[in-house]
């Protein structure tokens, strides 16, 4: 793998992982925790480990995407992806911890899953193993949306 992907992608990946828990922490125990939460909510340490290990899955596929894939359009089409799921996954943070806004912070998370699915279908062809990579991404915003509309059903 190239040095200097290796460093930007892991940067990058460490700058979304920071601005979602700046935007997450402070309303953890302010907001959070005041709320009705579906008795099958995961604990925040769980939740913190599935996210720590989605950024790293994350990272290794871009990283090997970046590393391998022709220099083509597709290859751009993945970087605008990747850039544009970033700025969701910390959008979604502020949309819910931020302004309390669990009902369009739902719908974003649709369009969040959304952008993983389509980097999924764009790398299949270049990278099984990079696409496979975000499977449990994927996997773990579902269940995250889920439990985000089961709380605003229980809070609303």
């Amino acid at each position: 793998m190239n040095f200097l992907s290796v460093v930007v992608i892991t940067g990058l990946t460490l700058v979304v992982a920071v601005f979602g828990s700046l935007l997450t922490t402070p309303q953890l125990t302010t907001w959070y925790n005041t709320l009705n939460l579906p008795s099958w909510t995961p604990p925040g340490s769980i939740i913190g480990l599935a996210w720590t290990a989605i950024f790293i899955l994350t990272a290794l596929s871009a990283m090997l995407v970046w590393n391998t894939a022709p220099r083509d359009s597709r290859l751009w089409w993945i970087v605008l992806l990747f850039t544009l799921n970033g700025i969701l996954n910390v959008f979604w943070s502020y949309l819910f911890f931020n302004q309390h806004l669990i009902g369009v912070s739902i719908l974003e998370m649709l369009m969040l899953n959304a952008t993983t699915i389509a980097l999924i279908f764009l790398m299949w062809p270049l990278s099984r193993l990079a696409a496979t990579l975000l499977f449990p991404y994927v996997g773990w915003v579902t269940f995250a949306t889920y439990l985000a509309y089961s709380v605003w059903r229980l809070n609303r």
